[in-house]
């Protein structure tokens, strides 16, 4: 009798491993199809180049928030001689979760030999 409780607790056992594998394997799966932060950085450059016509210098600030992604792009808006003179833009885009382009606007313009003025507090 106490063979056949240790196989029937063995094949539970197998079952609730397999089960916990499953579910892990499609927990993975889940997470390989969201893409990196370099390819959320790489689409949403494309992106944005696309709808407005400027190509991404730099991004100057990427973050991960709770429906998808943040940036903070800068682009080149008005090339100028001198260099220094050029007008550049700071547009801040939003991806959702799979790197999709949901909105962006400008949120700064400036000359790009300027710096930003110092802020109250050294910031």
């Amino acid at each position: 009798m106490s063979n056949t409780k240790n196989t029937q607790e063995s094949q539970d056992s197998q079952k609730a491993q397999e089960s916990q594998k499953s579910r892990t394997s499609t927990d993975r799966q889940a997470a390989d199809n969201r893409p990196s932060p370099m390819e959320v950085l790489r689409q949403a450059r494309g992106q944005l180049a696309e709808l407005t016509g400027m190509e991404a210098e730099s991004v100057s600030s990427f973050e991960k928030t709770e429906d998808g992604w943040a940036l903070e792009v800068e682009v080149l808006e008005l090339e100028r001689v001198p260099d220094t003179m050029s007008l550049m833009a700071s547009y801040q885009v939003e991806l959702d979760s799979e790197g999709q382009l949901t909105g962006y606007r400008r949120v700064r313009r400036y000359e790009r030999g300027r710096s930003d003025a110092r802020r109250p507090g050294g910031r």
